[in-house]
């Protein structure tokens, strides 16, 4: 690219609208056949600010998707072994189809403990471990909904990964590691790194896809990206900051901070959701 020509930006919000629309169609069909909606359960421990805004906003997005939500809120005090009691409970409640667990839930909880309470064909949020693995061996289950807003996001804007280095600056469990699996399945080779990576930059500079995922702002300098590369840019920082800047003279796509992988993700939620009710439902084909 020329120091005159700017990326295109990745769209997130306009493809998720779409796909919202769909899975509200899918939604209504789902009703339509058995008589039941389904159904998002939502867990948050605590009254984190922060938390309790991202959950009012997924289940605003519920109701405009035709799927009913159920809120569970715990006191800040609740413990590990009654966080897991309750997560427990609505795997084996048939009317739920999906449960959200809204992290964090506080130091002292054991989130992985938590998180493998949750039924595998509830997990509609991808985060627990059977979730994991069906994604990188390529078998039946949810994804990672950050991850997959991602992959959906280079679908759409036709990015062949054959071939491709891939790099991947985070280690989440729910974001860094998982979304790094699918391009190494779909023949990118993949590098790992994070916030203490030696010499990141170095790295950074030899990227063909760059997805930045440890919520530092302006963590990668635009002047590493390779030119012409496709950039993620999952990071949300205070003042819609990403962990990328200044990047759009040098790369061929981008995501916008805000208005790119966030959207992504509550739509791969309300998604899966859908497809979780339609199988519990006995549904085979939507």
């Amino acid at each position: 690219m020329s120091p005159t020509q700017t990326a295109q930006l990745m769209d997130g919000t306009s493809l998720a609208k779409r796909m919202v629309e769909e899975t509200a169609a899918e939604a209504a069909e789902i009703s339509r056949r058995t008589g039941n909606s389904p159904c998002l359960a939502t867990v948050l421990v605590g009254e984190d600010p922060a938390s309790v805004t991202y959950v009012r906003m997924k289940r605003a997005r519920c109701a405009k998707a035709g799927i009913q939500s159920r809120h569970i809120a715990l006191p800040a005090a609740t413990t590990t072994a009654e966080l897991i009691d309750t997560l427990d409970g609505l795997s084996n409640d048939p009317e739920v189809h999906g449960i959200l667990l809204q992290h964090p839930c506080g130091p002292h909880i054991d989130e992985r403990a938590a998180f493998e309470a949750i039924a595998p064909e509830k997990d509609v949020d991808g985060v627990t471990m059977h979730s994991f693995a069906a994604m990188s061996f390529a078998l039946p289950g949810f994804v990672s909904c950050t991850p997959g807003g991602i992959m959906r996001l280079l679908e759409e804007h036709d990015v062949g990964l054959a071939g491709k280095h891939a790099v991947v600056v985070g280690r989440s469990a729910i974001l860094g590691k998982p979304v790094g699996m699918p391009r190494l399945a779909q023949d990118a080779t993949v590098t790992y790194c994070h916030s203490l990576t030696a010499d990141l930059s170095a790295i950074v500079r030899e990227a063909d896809i760059v997805v930045a995922a440890v919520g530092r702002p302006r963590l990668i300098r635009g002047e590493d990206i390779k030119p012409g590369a496709v950039v993620i840019d999952a990071g949300y920082n205070s003042g819609n900051v990403g962990d990328v800047d200044a990047a759009l003279t040098r790369a061929r796509l981008i995501t916008p901070v805000p208005g790119g992988v966030g959207p992504m993700t509550i739509a791969v939620l309300l998604a899966q959701t859908v497809e979780a009710a339609a199988n519990q439902l006995g549904i085979q084909e939507l």
